[in-house]
């Protein structure tokens, strides 16, 4: 993903899925909508800085340990060195090409 610093720190921002790691919930081209103010909480979907890079994952919450969870379970967690100040947004929708692959995830 690309530097968000050019994007409004509180205005919602789509953006596009590139790869399956998180299939099947989001696959490549699906869009997702980026909330920067949305509800952080275990099991939501977000953005977060990881290595001086974006990535998207789904948030694990243990006590006061913070991690991110690919839904491709061969994948590792990776933990968030600075806890919830490495989370750029939380996703509140996404979009396919068919309208059954429209969903929300803020309500």
């Amino acid at each position: 993903m690309n530097d968000l610093s050019n994007c409004s720190s509180s205005e919602p921002y789509a953006l596009r899925v590139v790869g399956n790691d998180m299939a099947p919930e989001f696959v490549d081209g699906h869009v997702i909508i980026v909330d920067p103010g949305g509800k952080i909480s275990h099991g939501c979907y977000v953005v977060a800085r990881h290595r001086g890079e974006m990535i998207f994952r789904q948030l694990v919450i243990n006590q006061d340990d913070y991690g991110l969870r690919a839904l491709d379970t061969n994948l590792p967690e990776i933990s968030l060195a600075n806890g919830l100040d490495d989370i750029v947004g939380v996703i509140s929708q996404r979009s396919g090409k068919r309208r059954s692959e429209h969903k929300r995830y803020d309500v």
